[in-house]
């Protein structure tokens, strides 16, 4: 048995709509459009069939990635959880980066929802597990790809 992935209460909202989106929307106008295709006669020369049907094909199988990566995750409500002054999965972190001489804001969150441009790291970044169980006013070094990084926790908040 694998263990379960975490995954914030925001990235299980988007990754529902997503399916919502996908089951109720996408595949029903893609099943329009083959049957639609289909009268234009010979299936062996119909763009539109075929494009049609290479769409449903990836659409489904979104679908079967997204059901997969709900049944394997575990939500954590990092509001729910009582503040103890450490870095945990879900949280929002103001750090000082010793580097660049300024402050950055990051939430940890599972890897399917991280999005540096958005100020969202994966628990299993590099900065991110350097970082888990750390308080603040701790420094965290760390190994990135352009060299080694120093941050300084300026707070931990559970939003």
């Amino acid at each position: 048995m694998t263990d379960k992935a975490p995954m914030t209460v925001e990235g299980e909202k988007a990754l529902r709509l997503e399916h919502e989106h996908l089951t109720t929307n996408v595949r029903i106008r893609l099943s329009k459009e083959i049957a639609a295709a289909r009268e234009f006669g010979d299936l062996k020369e119909n763009a539109e069939y075929h494009a049609a049907k290479e769409q449903q094909g990836l659409t489904e199988s979104r679908i079967r990635e997204i059901e997969s990566k709900l049944t394997n995750s575990q939500v954590i409500d990092v509001t729910s959880i009582s503040p103890l002054g450490k870095v945990i999965f879900g949280v929002t972190l103001t750090l000082f980066d010793l580097g660049k001489d300024e402050e950055v804001v990051f939430k940890i969150v599972g890897e399917d929802e991280a999005n540096v441009n958005e100020g969202k790291i994966s628990y299993s970044s590099p900065l991110a597990r350097s970082l888990i169980g750390k308080s603040e006013g701790d420094v965290s070094k760390f190994e990135s790809p352009s060299g080694p990084q120093e941050y300084e926790i300026v707070s931990i908040k559970h939003i």
